[in-house]
């Protein structure tokens, strides 16, 4: 049982969102980005953690990935965890995971969510700034760099190893 004063307690924490995205790739080593309707820029397949729900991280990153382009993914390694304060909104701890390599069977298959994405595409690596914004051009990079290195995952802040 929650006590009233347990309660606000709680309701008087810092907030923090969260959100979770698959980095995947095809046999050349480009990256697949979907286009929001929503906002500029491009993005990872992902979105918001329903952690009121009771939803992991990786739980998130697999069932937006299912939605936003049809393939039922299993997450693989985390590659990154991001930390992005916000201006005019709680910061984000941004969650990303690899999903490893499609095959063309599976691009094939892929089926956008029209109700949020326009289209999607296979990006050259040297290509990702140009249509990732900000911080997350630089997370999906130290993402990648990470996965190259095979070091396990990286700690970033706005998408840079914190100095």
């Amino acid at each position: 049982m929650t006590t009233p004063d347990y309660a606000a307690y709680i309701a008087s924490l810092p907030r923090v969102l969260a959100g979770a995205a698959v980095l995947l790739r095809d046999g050349a080593g480009r990256v697949l980005l979907v286009e929001p309707n929503y906002r500029a820029g491009w993005a990872l397949p992902g979105g918001t953690i329903e952690s009121d729900q009771g939803e992991t991280p990786r739980q998130a990153a697999r069932r937006e990935t299912l939605e936003e382009i049809g393939l039922d993914v299993e997450p693989g390694a985390l590659l990154a965890v991001d930390w992005v304060p916000g201006v005019g909104r709680p910061p984000i701890a941004a969650y990303v995971y690899d999903g490893g390599v499609l095959t063309g069977e599976q691009l094939a298959r892929i089926r956008i969510q029209e109700a949020e994405l326009l289209s999607w595409r296979l990006v050259e690596r040297e290509e990702l700034p140009g249509h990732l914004l900000g911080q997350l051009g630089d997370r999906v990079l130290s993402a990648l760099a990470a996965l190259d290195a095979g070091t396990g995952a990286v700690e970033l802040e706005n998408g840079l190893p914190p100095r």
